[in-house]
C-alpha cells in the first residue's frame, strides 16, 4: 500500500500518521502490520500531552496517589480502546482513506497483549480504565512477560501449548523510562550490627541483583484528558555477560547469569509442579513487589524528602489478590534496612498503606511457600515474617488466652514437616482493609476461610463486588449495539452505564424490540464468521447461541455442560426431537500446562463435538465447537452474539466472575448457580430473566459428608443414559479407558463439584431456557431487561466505592486544600 499525497490528510491524527511512516518507518510501501505500527505511534502521540500533565499532577501528591499490584494485566488490543475514549475513531477512519485499508483491518494486526490469564488480569486491566475515567491518581505495576499465558491449540481432542510471543512484532503503546530502573536483592546472607547512633541493625550482605528495567503504558480515561500509567517491569542481569569468560571459549557460562535473570519475566506463571517453577513463581512475585515499593518509596522521597512518617497519607498500595502478599515483608525490610525506621513505625507506615484484595474461596488456591525456599532466596524477608507471626499471635493470646488450636489455625506459619508461609495470612495481617469480591464471597470468606481474623479484627474487612468498563464490553466491543442505545437514550451511558434503566420503560416498544434482535443477529453472524475459521464447524444464526468461555477448571464445570451436550445428543440419536430448541453450544478456554484433569474434560469435550458435528442427523438441532486460543479478542466477538451465558459453578466455588457481567452487558440470559455475582444479577434482573439452577452453597456444605453421586444418577433417567453412553467408550472407540479418571470424578462420594447432583436440575434449566428462546419477542424482552439492569456491575461502580470506602483519594484532596487554604 502507497502512501498518498500529504494533502490528504488534514487532521492532528492525519498528519502525524504520515510523519510516523516517513520519519519512524521510513518507508514508501507498507503492509498492514507495518501501517498499524505507525498508527499505533500516532494515537499514542495523540495523548501524550495529556500524560505528561497526568504524569506531573501525580507526582507533585495534590491527591493521595494509589498503586495497584497485580500480576496479570490482560489488556487486550489498546488501538480500538484508545480510539474509542479518546474520540478519534471518525478522525483515524478519515485518516486511513488515504491508504485504502478499513480500520478493522489494522486492528486484526495487533496482538493481544499477553500480561495475564484469565478474569483476574481481565478485572485488573477494567480497574486501570475506570480509575481514569473517574480521575484518580491510580498507577498499575505489573510484568512484562515475554511470552504471555500460551497459544493454544488442539491435536487429536488435546490441548497443545505454543509460545505466545505477543512481543515479536515490539509493542509501540509502551515507552521505554531508564531513570525509574531498579535493583531488586536475591539470595544471600543476613547479618547484624550496631550502627552509629548504638542502634542494632539487620543488613542483607551477598545478594544476586537483578535490575528491573521499567517501560510504560499509557491508560487513557474517557473523553476527560486523563492518561494514567501501567508501568511494567522486565528483568534483565546487571552486567548483559562475562566478557573474560566469553573470551575463553566459554559462551553459554558467559550469558549463563543473564539467562537466569531474565527468566523472572520470561513466561507468564511458569508451571509450579516442580521445584524450579516454585522457585521462579515466588522470584517473579517478589520481583514485582520489590521494584513496585522501591518506586513509590523513592517518588516520595523526591516529593517530600527522606522523613517517611507521612508515607501512608499520601500513598495506598492494593495488592490484587494473593500474589502480591509479600509486599507486607518488602515494606517493612525497606523501611527496616534501608530507611532505618523503629520496628513500630515501619509497621504502622506498612499497615496503614496495604489493601487486600482476596479472589478465591479455593484453599488450594491461596498461595503456600515452604520456608525452606524463603530462607534461601528471601533470608531476610523470613526473619522479618516470623517477626510479624510473633507479634500478631501476641494480640491473638490477648484476645484469646489458652486457645492453642486457634493459635495454630491463624499462624502465618503452617507448621509440619515442611513448614509453609500462608502468603493470605501475612497480607491479612499486614493490611488495613481486607475485601472479597461478591456480596456471597465476602460472606463467605468471613464465615469461612478468615473467620477467625474476621472474629478478631472485623472492621477490617468489606465487600466490593466486581464490574467490567462499559467502555471495553459494550461501546467498544458492540458498536451496533452501542448505537441503538445512543439514539434510544442518548450516549451519557458509556460513562454512568445506570442510564441503562431507561430501556425498562421501553421493553414493550416494537421498533426496539426489532431493532435489537436485528443486533443480535448481525453480531451472531460475526461469531460465525469466526468459529468457522478457527474450528470449521458452521453455526447457523437462527439456533440459540449457548456459550460457556473461561478457564478450565472442575469448578467452573464444563464437564456439567459436556454431559448435557452428551444427553442432547443422545435424545436426537433416539428420534426424541419434539419440542427441541435447535442451538449452537460454543465453550472457549485454557486449561493450566500442569492441570491434567481440566486437560481431560477439554479432550472430552472435543471429541464429543466430533461426534455431534459430522452426524448428519443433529445438523438441524445441534452443533458443538471447542474455539481454540481463546482471548479478550475473541471475547469481544462472542460477548455481543451469545443468546445464554453459562455460569455454572459450583455453589459456593466462584468468588465472583466477570464473564457473566460482560454477557448480560450485551443482553444474553444468564443460566447460572446461586453464586459469586450471579447472585447479584439474579438481584438486579428478576427470575423472569434468569435461568437459575443447583443447589445453593449452604445445601453443598450439608450434602457433602453423606454425598452419594450414584444416587442422584440412579434417580435420573437422562443421567442415567449420559452415564452408560459415556462409560460404553462412545466418545472415545479408538482410545479405550481415556476417561475412566473423569467417569470416576463423576461417580466419586468424594466429589466437592458436584456435578451428579446438579445435572437434572441444570437439564430443567436449559430446557427452560429452550422454551424461552421459541418466543423471539418476549426473549428479545428478556435481553433487553439483562442489558437495563447491568449498571451495578460497571467497573466505575466498583472502583468508586475502592475510592470511597478503602482509597479515599477525594477526601485527601479535600483535607489537602483546606490545609493549603
Amino acid at each position: 500500500m502507497k502512501a498518498s499525497p500529504a494533502e490528504v490528510n488534514s487532521t492532528a491524527l492525519g498528519q502525524s500518521l504520515q510523519r510516523q511512516i516517513r520519519y519512524c518507518l521510513s518507508r514508501d510501501h507498507l503492509d498492514r502490520t507495518a501501517l498499524y505500527q505507525a498508527l499505533a505511534l500516532s494515537v499514542k502521540e495523540q495523548l501524550m500531552d495529556d500524560w505528561r500533565k497526568t504524569r506531573s499532577s501525580n507526582m507533585s501528591y495534590q491527591r493521595k496517589r494509589v498503586a495497584y499490584l497485580s500480576l496479570e494485566f490482560l489488556m487486550g488490543r489498546s488501538l480500538g480502546n484508545a480510539l474509542l475514549n479518546l474520540d478519534l475513531d471518525e478522525d483515524c477512519r478519515q485518516a486511513l482513506t488515504a491508504y485504502s485499508v478499513e480500520l478493522e483491518q489494522l486492528q486484526q494486526q495487533e496482538h493481544d497483549a499477553g500480561l495475564g490469564n484469565g478474569g483476574l488480569g481481565r478485572l485488573a486491566a477494567c480497574f486501570l480504565d475506570s480509575c481514569a475515567t473517574l480521575e484518580l491518581p491510580v498507577v498499575g505495576y505489573g510484568i512484562r512477560y515475554r511470552y504471555g499465558m500460551f497459544a493454544q491449540s488442539f491435536a487429536d481432542g488435546y490441548q497443545q501449548e505454543h509460545p505466545d510471543s505477543w512481543l515479536s512484532d515490539g509493542n509501540p503503546w509502551e515507552i521505554r523510562t531508564p531513570h525509574h530502573d531498579l535493583l531488586v536483592p536475591f539470595f544471600g546472607r543476613v547479618e547484624s550490627y550496631v550502627d552509629g547512633d548504638g542502634q542494632q541493625r539487620i543488613q542483607w550482605l551477598d545478594t544476586e541483583k537483578v535490575k528491573a528495567t521499567a517501560y510504560d503504558m499509557p491508560v487513557p480515561g474517557y473523553r476527560n484528558g486523563r492518561v494514567n500509567t501501567l508501568r511494567l517491569w522486565s528483568a534483565k542481569a546487571t552486567d548483559e555477560f562475562n566478557l573474560s569468560q566469553f573470551n575463553q571459549g566459554s559462551y553459554a557460562e558467559s550469558v549463563a547469569a543473564k539467562n537466569l535473570a531474565e527468566q523472572i519475566t520470561m513466561v507468564l506463571y511458569p508451571n509450579d509442579a516442580s521445584e524450579n517453577g516454585k522457585e521462579l513463581r515466588l522470584r517473579q512475585q517478589y520481583f514485582l513487589c520489590s521494584a513496585s515499593l522501591q518506586d513509590l518509596i523513592n517518588g516520595y522521597i523526591g516529593r517530600f524528602g527522606n522523613d517517611l512518617s507521612d508515607f501512608a497519607s499520601h500513598n495506598v498500595i492494593q495488592l490484587n489478590d494473593t500474589h502480591p502478599a509479600i509486599s507486607v515483608a518488602e515494606m517493612m525490610r525497606l523501611l527496616l534496612d534501608e530507611h532505618h525506621l523503629s520496628w513500630s513505625k515501619a509497621w504502622q507506615i506498612t499497615s496503614t498503606t496495604m489493601a487486600y484484595t482476596n479472589h478465591t474461596l479455593l484453599p488450594e488456591a491461596l498461595e503456600r511457600w515452604p520456608v525452606r525456599l524463603f530462607e534461601q532466596m528471601l533470608p531476610r524477608h523470613l526473619q522479618i515474617i516470623y517477626e510479624i507471626n510473633a507479634r500478631f499471635l501476641e494480640q491473638v493470646a490477648q484476645r484469646w488466652p489458652g486457645e492453642t488450636e486457634r493459635l495454630t489455625r491463624m499462624s502465618i506459619i503452617e507448621e509440619g514437616a515442611d513448614p509453609q508461609i500462608r502468603m493470605a495470612y501475612l497480607a491479612i495481617v499486614g493490611s488495613f482493609s481486607v475485601n472479597g469480591v461478591a456480596q456471597l464471597h465476602s460472606r463467605l470468606l468471613t464465615e469461612g476461610l478468615f473467620a477467625d481474623f474476621y472474629q478478631l479484627q472485623p472492621h477490617k474487612f468489606n465487600n466490593k463486588t466486581n464490574g467490567v468498563t462499559p467502555r471495553r464490553w459494550l461501546a467498544h466491543c458492540n458498536p451496533r449495539l452501542a448505537a441503538l442505545l445512543n439514539k434510544r437514550i442518548g450516549a451519557d451511558w458509556v460513562a454512568d452505564l445506570g442510564r441503562l434503566t431507561c430501556l425498562n420503560s421501553q421493553t414493550e416498544d416494537a421498533d426496539l424490540i426489532s431493532h435489537w434482535h436485528e443486533v443480535k443477529q448481525a453480531n451472531k453472524a460475526a461469531l460465525i464468521d469466526l468459529v468457522a475459521t478457527r474450528t470449521g464447524v458452521e453455526f447457523d444464526a437462527t439456533m440459540l447461541f449457548d456459550v460457556q468461555v473461561k478457564r478450565f477448571h472442575e469448578y467452573k464445570r464444563q464437564l456439567l455442560n459436556a454431559l448435557h451436550i452428551i444427553h442432547l445428543y443422545q435424545r436426537i440419536l433416539e428420534g426424541d426431537t419434539e419440542g427441541m430448541t435447535p442451538r449452537c453450544v460454543l465453550i472457549g478456554g485454557k486449561a493450566a500446562p500442569g492441570y491434567a484433569m481440566a486437560k481431560q474434560v477439554i479432550k472430552l469435550i472435543n471429541n464429543v463435538a466430533y461426534m455431534v458435528n459430522y452426524n448428519p442427523l443433529m445438523k438441524p438441532y445441534l452443533r458443538c465447537a471447542l474455539l481454540p486460543d481463546y482471548n479478550v479478542s475473541a471475547m469481544e466477538i462472542i460477548c455481543p452474539a451469545a443468546d445464554l451465558s453459562e455460569q455454572i459453578s459450583t455453589a459456593g466455588k466462584e468468588a465472583s466472575g466477570t464473564g457473566n457481567m460482560k454477557f448480560m452487558m450485551n443482553g444474553a440470559i444468564t443460566i447460572g448457580t446461586y453464586d459469586g455475582a450471579n447472585i447479584e444479577i439474579l438481584e438486579e434482573v428478576g427470575e423472569d430473566n434468569f435461568f437459575l439452577f443447583g443447589l445453593t452453597a449452604a445445601e453443598i456444605a450439608a450434602l457433602q459428608p453423606h454425598y452419594q453421586p450414584q444416587h442422584y444418577i440412579d434417580s435420573s433417567s437422562a443421567l442415567t443414559q449420559v452415564m452408560q453412553l459415556l462409560e460404553s467408550g462412545h466418545f472415545n472407540l479408538h482410545e479405550p479407558g481415556i476417561f475412566d479418571d473423569i467417569i470416576a470424578a463423576i461417580k466419586s462420594p468424594t466429589d466437592p463439584w458436584m456435578v451428579a447432583a446438579d445435572f437434572d436440575s441444570y437439564r430443567q434449566a436449559q430446557a427452560r431456557a429452550g422454551q424461552a428462546y421459541r418466543d423471539t419477542k418476549h426473549w428479545t424482552q428478556m435481553s433487553i431487561r439483562n442489558s437495563a439492569a447491568s449498571g451495578r456491575f460497571s467497573s466505575d461502580v466498583t472502583i468508586g466505592n475502592y475510592q470511597q470506602q478503602i482509597w479515599q483519594v477525594a477526601d485527601h484532596h479535600q483535607r489537602h486544600v483546606a490545609k493549603e487554604a
